[in-house]
């Protein structure tokens, strides 16, 4: 299998205009681009290649929720990925696991791709490889609670550790061969749990250009979710060649 290469632009650019002009200069295969949602309906007539994604979704297709929007809506405007339950909604937007199990029962039941991000904290990290998988373990559980497993055959996780990403500003740093390490926990967890042996796991600890390479290699890493680098179309362009 390829791996998979998603590019998360969170609040970025600034205009649609560079919105199209980024879009464009990262538009290639086997890659996904995840733009902030006002940029979705141009990026759609921009990308030729690369698949449309979004950062987030509500859990409902309708109703009186100011400022949200649906999977339905994003289907409309061919979005194929829809990230859920990103560290960043986390931690400042206070999303709890029952709300992004709802975001990824509605992005699942409409048949879209759901990349369901996880991964333990600085202080759980610090307790050792035992606590951090059973906090992973305990996510998964909570974000999958009661979806049919028939849905599950488009679920994407991507493991994000948090103390390893620069916007935390830890310092620290993960390794291919424990991001190998965990994601094969992971894998196997899913495959016990939910009946998933052929599950996409990708890794999302601070990916560039310098350090993905390592990660790609890595048998059970199916791809990586990138934050910062896909902003910058010569670097993310050399992630995944």
């Amino acid at each position: 299998m390829s791996k998979l290469i998603v590019g998360n632009w969170k609040l970025n650019p600034e205009s649609a205009s560079e919105a199209e002009a980024l879009a464009s200069a990262v538009d290639r295969r086997g890659t996904v681009v995840c733009p902030p949602f006002l940029y979705l309906a141009t990026l759609k007539k921009a990308l030729k290649r690369a698949k449309l994604g979004s950062q987030d979704a509500f859990w409902l297709n309708s109703g009186a929720y100011t400022g949200e929007v649906s999977p339905s809506q994003l289907k409309s405007l061919g979005v194929k990925y829809v990230i859920v339950g990103h560290s960043e909604r986390r931690r400042f937007l206070l999303e709890s696991d029952e709300m992004i199990n709802r975001k990824v029962e509605a992005v699942l039941h409409l048949k879209l791709n759901a990349i369901l991000c996880i991964g333990e904290d600085l202080e759980t990290h610090g307790r050792g490889g035992g606590a951090a998988l059973a906090y992973i373990k305990e996510q998964l559980r909570r974000d999958l609670d009661n979806i049919d497993v028939k849905y599950l055959k488009n679920l994407i996780v991507a493991y994000e550790p948090v103390w390893a990403i620069s916007t935390f500003q830890t310092g620290l740093r993960d390794t291919p061969e424990n991001a190998q390490k965990t994601i094969e926990q992971i894998k196997d967890f899913l495959a016990k749990r939910y009946r998933l042996s052929q599950s996409v796991v990708l890794y999302g600890g601070s990916v560039n250009a310098a350090n993905a390479s390592g990660y790609l290699s890595q048998a059970s890493i199916d791809g990586v979710l990138v934050g910062a680098a896909s902003l910058k179309p010569n670097e993310f362009n050399k992630i995944g060649i």
